[in-house]
């Protein structure tokens, strides 16, 4: 059987608040939450986001991101920005239009939508 992905896990400075952001972001509730680690519910697709606390800050640009895909790709990423996300450029190649996007802590992402 091949491997599933089950869970993201995102190292963290506050946990709690990140979780917090990605909640809102995700409509995935918070599970469990502590100062150290924070979990929320498993989206329909059985993916987990997983918070854990972390002495040192983000440093560099992340080596992998997520992706996601929304109807109006526009709308969505006005909505992150005022959840707390950072906005990036936006690209049209390939036959995708995404925008780039940096959650509280700095972690990359981005919310595209296909032609």
């Amino acid at each position: 059987m091949p491997i599933q992905l089950k869970n993201v896990t995102l190292d963290a400075a506050d946990p709690p608040k990140l979780a917090n952001f990605w909640s809102a972001a995700t409509g995935q509730p918070i599970n469990e939450s502590s100062p150290y680690f924070a979990m929320l519910e498993p989206s329909e697709i059985g993916v987990r986001m997983l918070f854990i606390k972390v002495p040192e800050g983000k440093t560099a640009k992340n080596r992998m991101h997520v992706d996601f895909h929304a109807p109006d790709r526009e709308a969505e990423v006005q909505r992150l920005v005022g959840l707390g996300a950072t906005r990036g450029a936006t690209y049209d190649e390939y036959g995708v239009n995404w925008t780039t996007l940096s959650d509280p802590e700095g972690n990359e992402f981005c919310i595209a939508r296909e032609h």
